[in-house]
This record gives C-alpha cells, structure tokens and sequence, in this order.
C-alpha cells in the first residue's frame, strides 16, 4: 500500500470538514452585520444627541446654527404651534391688578376733570393713619442746634408739627438725591429757553442737553447745584485728616494754598521746603517736596493759572518754581533796587504781575513772564499790605499812615486814597472775589469791612468793624464766594474768627470749643469752597469740611 493511499480521508470526513468551514464563514458575516449595526444605532444616537442639544442651545439662546433668515421665519415654525409653546413655558402675574383696583375704588370718587389733568393721581395711596396731634404741636427749630438747618429765615423759630415733618421730609431729599435719576417721572428738561430751575436746593439742568442722546456725547457737567446762601450763627464742618500728614513741617506754615484745580496743595514754611500734597481728606498724599537751601519762605503762591509757584523770604531774591518743567529758578536782585527783603508780595488774578512790597513805600511790579522789574508805585510812609482788585487791573495798598491807596495799574498812578477808619498801621488787605468789598485789618486787631464802590465815592465809614481779634491782624482770606472772611492772628492760640458777610457776624461755633488751633498763621478755602485749610505755628495744617458746599 502506498503513503498516498494511506493518508486519504474518507468521504465523511471531507463533508465534515466543508461544514465547518461554511459554518465558520458563516458566523464572521454574522459578526461583521452585528457590528454594522452596532456602530450605525451609535452614529444615529450621537446624531440625536446632538440635534437634541442643538435645540435646546436654540432655544435657551437663539438661532445659534440657524440664523434667521428674512421670509423664512413663518415656514419654520406656525405661529398656531409658536404660542401654544410660549404659553407652556409663560404666565401672566395679575395679582397686581387686583391691587390697583383697590386703589382705583378708593379714588372713585375723584372728579372727572381732575382725571383728564392728572391720572396718575387717581392711583396714589391714601396715608393708613394720620396723627391729629401734629396740627397741634409745634416745635422750636432754633433752639436746638440739629434742627437749625431746617429754617428757611433768619428770625423763624416755631413751626407747626405738619410742617416740621415735610421739611424733615425735603431734607432728607436733599441729602439723599441719588436715586433722582431712575424715576421714572423725572423731567430732565421743562422747554424754557434759559435754564429752569426747581424749587429751592434742587437741580438745574444745563442748556444744550435737551436731547438724550447726547448726555453721553459730552463730559460737562449735566447736572448744576442751585447756589444757596449761607445762614449765619452756625456753621456745618467737620474735621479731616491733617493735609500735611504724611510729611509735617519742622518749622511755622507761612503759606498754604490750593491749586485751582482744587486737588493740589501747597505748603511752605521756615524749614525751607515746599511742600506738594494730593487733597481727597482722607488720606492726603504727599506728591514732591522742593528744598531751597539758602530761603527760610516766608510766603508761597502758586500763580492762578496754575503754572508756577512764587517762593519768597527776607532775602534780595525769590525762586519760582515751573510745574510743568519742573525746574527751580532763583531770580533777583532786581535791577536798580536795593531791597534785602521781597518777603511779601501778591500775584495778580490774570497771572500777569507779581507786587512786591519795597523800601520807603515802593511798589515793585514784576513781569511773571520775563522776571524783570517793569514799574514802581510810590505811596506815602512805609508799605505793609498789598491786594489786586478789578482782575487784576487795579491794586490795593495800605501801610504806616493808615491810608488805604486804590491805583489804576494801566496808567501806574494813584485814583483814589482814602483813611482806614481807627486805624494806625496798616497790617492786612484782602479783596473779595466779587469786587464789591474790601477788609482793613490793623495792629489793633480791628477789622474794617467796606464796600468799594462806596469807599472810591467818598463814604468813610465802613460797613461793619470787627473786633473780636485783640493781637495784630497777620492774615485775612475771603472765600470763592465772598460769603466768609477769614481773619486771623499769630500772637494768640486760636485767634481764628470765620465773619458771615451777608450779615457782617461772627460764627457762635469757631473756632471749635474742644479743640485747640494753636497759632495760626495763614488761611485757604478750596476753589470750590468745601475745604478750609488753616496753618499754624507747630507745622500742621488744619483741614476742614464746610458741608454747605457741594464741591472742594
């Protein structure tokens, strides 16, 4: 028998064998099917997943993938269908309707005539309760200090109790209008040509903002405060942090000052440093210190355009410091003087000349562009006091002989000289920003208020004489207003008085009881009046806040 023979399979066997090889096809089909399947029902769920988020992204926030296209937004969705979903998703509150009808029966009974004028007013509540007593009583709003603020005259004391609280009511508006602009009801503008204006201590809205739209085109100011005059008797102020705080003088303040922009500070004193600080009366930041070696100062202005700071002291020459360069420059001794002291001087309103007082009565008039000596007014004795007056064009002057000199500075000569009634020597001159007073101060401690026009037209008498100072008048400042006159001596502690000029009286309240000024020497108000500054002989500066005003 051969290999080949032996070897061979039997019929059987074969169809055994084709069997499970078609068995064996069979079942991989099977799976390849099973597994398409499998991936198409998974392909077909993330597809349904992500059309599932799809709608709900669109309708959380909008056609997100289907933008909305013109014509084609009524074939997507029926409008029938549209609302039926709205109204599942939304309901209407009418609770409040109930509301108001409550109020509409309480006003039935209204007239139709005042219906067609005002509808609001058929829907405003009725008060619950109402005290009949308040007719009754009445309270004394002089008598007690807190309440003095709700006068609307000198001489009212006694009020009714109704009327107590609706002005408790309007002074509770008046400090509290922040909220003004999101009612509803507010009236922006009233349709008259000039400004219109409110009741008194509201708002005026500046001309050129008729139209909303352009509130936002502009930064000026929309809003502007009505101008109130000031009570006397009692004035509202608090204390701040010392304006020199973080960097105290080692010596006397001669010179404070604010920059116009109410923010910058100056002062200067003996130790021969200026002193530059950022005023907010919280923390008063100190900016730049400035030290001229060879210059106790005496005094310290800054020009009032801003751009330059005069420094001077008992010496030949003085410095000016340049804001915008920085740079320090030391002018002087002026030309064909012989003056060994320029200690005291003013700057003009227009920023134009700058007045030193000189020996045997001269003037020396200084050109605050070139530095140089440009003219000399020559009065009578010796010159002690210098003030400008009519912007600049006119200048005051007072000394030894007790004579208050006028001079028209466009043709460098005398217009009028007048006597300072009582007065010996001539200490202080201030002018008012208005021009229309002026204040004598002398080494008597007297204080003269007179109105100029009246002082240039012959009358002596001054309008009211001051004399609760009893050392020698050093410094007098009137406010941004002309409302306060600050006058004060150095030889005394708190020899501070704050005047009222509208009624020519002295403030019951300053300086504070509890509180010592020690020796002032020199007085500013902030352009915006909010601030008072007092420096004193210990190197502080005092700060206050006037509440009476709006802005520093």
């Amino acid at each position: 028998m051969s290999l080949i023979s032996q070897n061979a399979l039997t019929k059987n066997e074969v169809n055994k064998n084709k069997r499970e090889v078609e068995d064996d096809v069979e079942n991989n089909d099977t799976l390849k099917v099973r597994k398409r399947k499998k991936n198409n029902e998974g392909e077909q769920l993330a597809v349904e997943q992500v059309k599932e988020m799809k709608k709900l992204e669109s309708f959380l926030f909008g056609s997100l993938y289907s933008p909305v296209e013109f014509g084609k937004e009524d074939q997507e969705v029926e409008p029938g269908k549209a609302a039926e979903k709205v109204s599942d998703l939304f309901f209407t509150d009418r609770s409040a309707d109930s509301v108001l009808s409550v109020y509409q029966e309480e006003n039935a009974d209204l007239s139709d005539e005042s219906h067609g004028h005002d509808d609001e007013r058929a829907l405003q509540r009725k008060p619950v309760w109402v005290d009949d007593e308040e007719e009754k009583a009445t309270v004394n709003i002089a008598k007690v200090n807190r309440l003095r603020k709700l006068r609307k005259g000198e001489d009212e004391d006694l009020i009714s109790g109704s009327e107590y609280v609706s002005r408790l009511r309007a002074q509770h508006v008046k400090l509290n209008p922040g909220t003004e602009w999101a009612r509803a009801d507010s009236k922006m503008d009233r349709g008259s040509d000039d400004d219109e204006t409110d009741d008194e201590n509201e708002a005026v809205v500046s001309r050129g903002f008729e139209d909303l739209d352009d509130v936002l085109k502009t930064n000026e100011d929309l809003v502007v405060k009505n101008g109130t005059k000031l009570l006397p008797g009692h004035l509202e102020y608090s204390r701040l942090v010392d304006a020199n705080r973080q960097d105290p003088a080692n010596g006397p303040i001669n010179s404070v000052q604010f920059h116009q922009n109410a923010q910058l500070f100056l002062t200067a004193g003996l130790d021969r440093k200026l002193r530059f600080f950022q005023i907010d009366g919280k923390r008063n930041t100190k900016i730049q210190t400035i030290f001229l070696e060879d210059c106790p100062i005496r005094k310290a202005a800054f020009l009032p355009d801003g751009s330059q700071v005069i420094a001077s002291g008992r010496r030949s020459f003085f410095y000016s410091f340049d804001l915008v360069k920085a740079r320090v420059d030391r002018i002087g001794p002026l030309v064909g003087r012989e003056e060994k002291s320029l200690e005291n001087f003013e700057v003009s309103p227009d920023s134009q000349l700058i007045a030193f007082t000189g020996n045997e009565g001269y003037i020396l008039l200084v050109s605050t562009k070139t530095k140089q000596l440009v003219g000399t007014l020559k009065m009578n004795g010796t010159i002690r006091s210098l003030a400008f007056a009519e912007h600049g064009q006119q200048l005051l002057s007072g000394g030894g002989d007790g004579h208050v000199y006028h001079w028209d500075l466009r043709t460098r000569t005398c217009m009028h000289k007048g006597v300072d009634e009582g007065c010996l020597n001539s200490t202080a001159l201030c002018t008012s920003p208005s021009g229309t007073h002026f204040a004598a101060g002398s080494d008597s401690g007297i204080v003269n208020i007179y109105n100029r026009e009246e002082f240039l037209g012959g009358k002596r008498k001054p309008i009211k004489t001051i004399e609760n100072l009893t050392t020698k008048v050093d410094f007098m400042r009137f406010s941004h207003d002309s409302q306060i006159l600050a006058i004060c001596s150095g030889m005394k502690k708190s020899s501070l008085k704050l005047i009222h000029i509208p009624s020519y009286t002295v403030f019951s309240n300053w300086p504070p009881p509890n509180r010592s000024l020690y020796y002032p020497r020199c007085i500013d108000f902030s352009p915006g009046g909010g601030f008072m500054a007092v420096g004193n002989a210990s190197g502080k500066v005092l700060l206050y806040k006037l509440h009476h005003y709006q802005h520093a």
